[in-house]
């Protein structure tokens, strides 16, 4: 049986979903995890506190910068507050699949 994936494919790119710890000792991707639902979500650590958007604003630098794209190209969509989010990855959605699963 296949892995369930932590993004799904969209026509402008991808919706990738994160579990995101702040206030971590270091910024790191962790790889993808396996949640008790059956769901997917790529595991992120950010020494960001979550106050302000500190936090999210340092999810889209450390993914963009791991997965070599811009900033600008990274939305988040929901979760704002919370630790699981979805984020909006525009480009080339296979292209950006294959970088993140190089990632874990």
């Amino acid at each position: 049986m296949d892995q369930p994936s932590c993004y799904r494919l969209s026509p402008t790119g991808l919706s990738l979903f994160v579990r995101v710890t702040p206030n971590a000792g270091r910024d790191a991707i962790e790889g993808v995890e396996l949640r008790d639902d059956g769901s997917a979500v790529l595991r992120l650590r950010v020494k960001a506190v979550p106050d302000k958007g500190r936090a999210n604003a340092a999810v889209i630098a450390l993914l963009a910068k791991a997965l070599g794209i811009p900033k600008s190209a990274i939305t988040l969509t929901a979760g704002d507050t919370a630790r699981q989010k979805t984020l909006a990855l525009s480009g080339d959605g296979p292209a950006l699949a294959i970088a993140i699963a190089a990632l874990s």
